[in-house]
This record gives structure tokens, sequence and C-alpha cells, in this order.
């Protein structure tokens, strides 16, 4: 599949412009997001300024939600990861990064979480960026944010994952600190396997101290490689596993940085793999949720598919509870994006299962499975596997068009770009 992404980065636009729907909104930020790894670096580069914009939206009289604008970070964290640079800096140049420090102060729970995230990834891959958070009040606004709690409340987040962007806060501070000369000495001097070192052997906390901060280093890619051949892709596993909320996160963001290098996505596919099959319900999502994010690099695909991912991903689909299906139907419908992957999903038994899924009560796991199986439907090669459905789906997809459009323009721009992402009436299927 060939899209025209002209085609489809004006209808992008359309839908953000037209102001009518917030959820086909969303949808379409989420389907962008989804899709980065596919996109020319061109297409990506004209959607910042439409993003930037979202964010910078102040009309207290007709401002826009917060789950739009928590949509809209979500897509500049994944599209600052692509590229040699020039994305990372045009975000810097379209007052993104403004619009993110302004709205710290003002967000909470996830919302904050997300644009400390979409922060981080700013500062990480984009130098100018860091001189443009140091220079507008940055450093001052996030330790503010670390200062603002007690020590009772922080040890109260800590427990409840409330903590995770004061975290990634950390994180940020210690990118803009260290200036390049410094990191390398610290390099030079043996940093690395002293951190790994106090990861193997320290506490619950030094771990998550360690982790962090051999995450910040990871972040770089000269050290990418002397992290992982320090033994840290265990140790993280190991984390990824823990009880802890917090390093779960660490471990997946670190994860998704060290699978850069192919050998490390080999190294880190058989652990995750490991842990689909013997971990805990959460620590499954979260290995899930890796896996999605290791299909965002294009030597890492063959790597999913040659672990044996797959038919254990497809196997928890049934097995696993809601939290853990969401998490895989989403790696799923992201996979379902590379022919060879449809092919393994289509011979594990996917289909069946996703069509199944399109009755579930979540409307996460009918909005992926039917992401997943339009791919399924348009790869020629596949479609006979489900003709026995395919009615049912034309049918729920041209009622909820209708739903959703209010002209025949709406609706034949809709069709193309945004059918994965609509809302399924199980009752209708």
């Amino acid at each position: 599949m060939n899209p025209n992404w002209e085609q489809v980065l004006d209808q992008f636009e359309q839908v953000m412009a037209s102001g009518i729907d917030e959820a086909l909104q969303v949808d379409a930020m989420k389907k962008l997001a989804y899709l980065c790894n596919c996109v020319p670096e061109e297409i990506l580069n004209r959607t910042i300024p439409i993003l930037a914009n979202v964010l910078d939206d102040n009309d207290s009289s007709n401002g826009l939600s917060w789950s739009v604008r928590q949509a809209a970070a979500c897509c500049l964290r994944r599209i600052s990861c692509h590229g040699d640079g020039r994305l990372e800096t045009e975000i810097g140049q379209s007052g993104a990064i403004h619009s993110l420090l302004r709205l710290l102060p003002e967000s909470d729970h996830d919302f904050q979480r997300v644009l400390v995230r979409c922060l981080w990834c700013a500062v990480t891959f984009g130098s100018e960026n860091r001189v443009i958070v140091a220079t507008n009040g940055g450093l001052e606004i996030v330790v503010a944010m670390l200062n603002s709690c007690d020590e009772d409340t922080r040890n109260r987040g800590s427990s409840f994952g409330s903590m995770v962007s004061r975290e990634r806060a950390c994180q940020a501070i210690g990118l803009l600190e260290v200036r390049k000369r410094a990191r390398h000495r610290l390099v030079e001097l043996g940093v690395i396997p002293v951190l790994v070192e106090l990861f193997r052997v320290g506490d619950s906390t030094m771990k998550l101290v360690a982790g962090n901060s051999l995450g910040v280093i990871s972040a770089h890619v000269d050290y990418i490689r002397l992290v992982s051949e320090a033994g840290a892709i265990p140790l993280y596993a190991e984390l990824l596993q823990g009880p802890d909320f917090i390093g779960k996160e660490i471990a997946e963001d670190v994860f998704c940085i060290l699978a850069v290098a192919e050998e490390n996505a080999i190294s880190i596919a058989e652990h995750l793999v490991r842990i689909l099959r013997e971990g805990d319900d959460e620590s499954k999502a979260v290995a899930a949720d890796v896996f999605c994010g290791l299909s965002d690099y294009k030597h890492s695909i063959p790597v999913v598919r040659s672990s044996g991912a797959i038919p254990i991903l497809v196997n928890l689909l049934h097995d696993g509870n809601v939290e853990v299906r969401e998490r895989v139907s989403g790696a799923i419908a992201k996979l379902s994006y590379d022919e060879e992957d449809r092919v393994a999903l289509a011979d594990a038994g996917a289909v069946p299962l996703m069509i199944e899924v399109l009755h579930d009560e979540s409307e996460e796991l009918r909005d992926t499975a039917t992401e997943a199986l339009i791919n399924f439907y348009e790869d020629p090669s596949l479609q006979e596997r489900i003709s026995a459905a395919i009615d049912d789906l034309s049918l729920q997809r041209m009622e909820m068009i209708r739903l959703h459009a209010s002209n025949e323009q709406m609706v034949r721009s809709l069709r193309r770009m945004f059918i994965e992402q609509l809302t399924w009436d199980p009752d209708l299927v």
C-alpha cells in the first residue's frame, strides 16, 4: 500500500481546521502518531505547525479541551523521535516548546506526564531545543514542579505512579545541565559500569535512580552500545517485571531507546517474549507496549517476527485481562502495517480473534481491532481470510462515517484516513 501522502495531509488539515468534532481531531492525531514510522519526513514536518497551534490555543472562550492538546503533545513526542534532527529543530522553531512550558504548571496527572515526556524527547534529540528551554524559564518551571510537594506526598506519589512525570522532569534537567564535554568525560571516567553495578546490587530506590540515570546516558546515540555492553538490558528486564510502576515506565522508555541498535533489539525481544510467557499481567501489558514501540524501527520489524512474539501476542488476545488485551491489540494493530507481519498474524489466528474483539465492551479494543482488520482487508493476499465478515465491517464503516460526517466532502476524506479510529457499536456487527 502506497498512500497519497499529500492527500492524507490535506485530509488531516481539513479535520484539524474544521473544529466541528474534537473526537475526530483526537482520532486524526492518534492515527498520525501510529503512522509516524511510515509517513515521509517532509509530510511530518508540515504537520508540526498544526500540532504546535493546537498546543498554543489559549482562547478561554473557545479553547480546545485538554484531551485534544494531550493528543497533540503525544503526536509531537512521536515525531521528535524520527528523522535526522530536522524535525526536532522544526518543533523548537514552531513555538511548541513555549506552549509545553506554559501548560506544565497548569496540567496534572496524565496530561502533565505526556507534556514532560514530550519535552524530554524534544531536548533529547534536539540540542537547540535545550537552549530554548533553558532561556525561557524551563529550568525554573521543572524545579518548581519537583519542589511543589513535601516528602510525604512524594512517597505516596511514588507508590501510585503520579510521580512519573516528575521522574521524567529529572531526566530533562539532567539533559539540560550536563554539557556534552562533561558528559563525555564522565563516560571516559567509567560512569556507565558504576551505574550498572548500582543497578544490579542496589535496593529498590537505587535501582530506579541508576536505571533512570543510565537511561539519560543511553539517550545519546554514542553511548547506546556502551550501556548495553555493560549488561544493562537484563537489568531493565528485571525492572520491567518488578512491582514499581515507575520502574516499569523507565524500563519501557529505555528499551525503546536501546533498540535503536539492531543487536539490542534482538536481545530486548528475547526478554520480552519471556515476560509475555511468564510475567504477571502488568508486566505483560508493558512488554506488549514495548513491542509496539519496537515496530517504529524498520530494523526491528523482522526482529519482532523472528522472536516468536506474534503467536504469544495473539494468544493473549483471549487469555489476558482487559489491560493486557488492550495493549496487545494495540501492538497487533501496529504490526499489521507490515506485509510480512500481517501474514504471520493471520497464520497465528489473529483475524477471527480480532473480529471477535469488535464485540468487546472496551472502546480501545474495538478501535485497534478495527484498525488491524482494515489493514488485513486492504491486503489483496489476505482478503479471502476475512471475506465472511467484510460485509458487516463495510456496513459498520458506512454507518459510523454517516454519524461523524456532516457533508459528502467530509465523508470522502474520512473514509480513507480515519475509519480505523471510529467508535464501533458491537450491537450493529
